[in-house]
This record gives C-alpha cells, structure tokens and sequence, in this order.
C-alpha cells in the first residue's frame, strides 16, 4: 500500500481545508479510532490506509457543508489521492448527501463510528475527567437516548452503520469508547501543539 498518500500529506491536506480546531480534532480522533478497527479486526497490515481515510473523510465539511462529500473527490483528486481513498470518504455521506455505498468492511465502520465519536466525544466533556477513559457504555446509551444531546449527531445513521456491520448497537459503543480510549492522549498532545 506504499502507494498511497502519506499520512503527512494527509494531515496537511486536512489543515488546508479545515481552520476549525473541532474539525482537526475529529479528523484526528476518527483516523485512531479506524486505526484500532483495523488492528481489531485482523487488518493490522492496513491499518495505516484505515487511519488515512478517518483523517481525510471530512476533508469538504468545513468548507462545503451543503456539499460534504459532494466536493470531497475533486479536493482528493486534485491532491494525486488514490481512488479506493476517495470511495471510502464517499462512502460516510451514504444515504445522507451520495449514494455511494459502504462495501469494505474499513467503509463500514466508518459510516458506523463517525457520528458516534461525535457523540461520545461530547458525553465524555461532561464527565469531571473530560476524558473517554472512565467512559461507560450505559452512560452513552442514556445521552443516546436523550434527543437533545449532541442531537447534531445522527442515531439514525449510527444504528444503520451497526446494522451494516451486524453488530449490536452495545458492541458498537463498546468499541468505539475502547478505540477513542487508544488514541486520546496523543490526540490531546497534538491539539496542543496546534494551540502553540
């Protein structure tokens, strides 16, 4: 996969298109978050290729939020990115903005995890810890429920993302708290190296 955009050049694609902190941060969380998927789920060789697409699948959303994943192809072409990457970027807005549908397994979780690092994200800022460590998987299921919280972040896609992967919606958010969990505190460190 040497092929493939560097995870460098990825993350100065992203900084190019998105000023937003959050939007940086989200890149970042998604891309650990998929490169744990990928360990998880016996495609450690690919999880670098995994972690690309987290930190690219957002690359039009700050600039093209009417056209998020719309834009996205000609922003990843233009930057020499190969198609495979631009299918999986695609593949998130299935149903919502494209029809371009999830079919690798790396597509579906991250159609399913997206909207739910969102979620969880925003349930662990209210915790005195501010961090996903101490995180349980009843006290997401309960902000889940709430339709007021982070109601930005769609239920519906994430339940039609665990469908996809037939998993139960428990397992999902189990995982996904584990996956944030790995990649925390690194993420922190660069945020913080962004304020400077």
């Amino acid at each position: 996969m040497s092929d493939h955009i560097s995870r460098e050049d990825a993350l100065s694609l992203v900084k190019a298109h998105n000023k937003e902190p959050f939007h940086i941060q989200h890149a970042l969380t998604v891309e650990g978050v998929m490169k744990w998927f990928a360990q998880e789920l016996g495609f450690g060789d690919d999880a670098d290729f995994w972690g690309v697409v987290g930190l690219l699948h957002d690359i039009d959303f700050e600039e093209y939020p009417e056209e998020h994943c719309i834009k996205a192809p000609e922003i990843l072409r233009e930057a020499g990115v190969d198609e495979d990457i631009i299918h999986g970027v695609c593949s998130h807005g299935y149903g919502i903005t494209v029809d371009v549908e999830p079919e690798h397994l790396m597509e579906k979780v991250l159609y399913a995890t997206d909207e739910l690092t969102g979620l969880i994200g925003a349930a662990a800022l209210m915790r005195p810890s501010k961090s996903v460590q101490d995180m349980e998987v009843k006290s997401v299921k309960k902000k889940y429920k709430s339709a007021n919280f982070a109601a930005g972040c769609s239920r519906e896609v994430i339940e039609r993302g665990a469908d996809m992967l037939g998993w139960e919606l428990s397992d999902l958010i189990q995982k996904t708290i584990l996956a944030m969990r790995s990649c925390e505190a690194d993420i922190a460190e660069a945020m913080a190296e962004e304020g400077n």
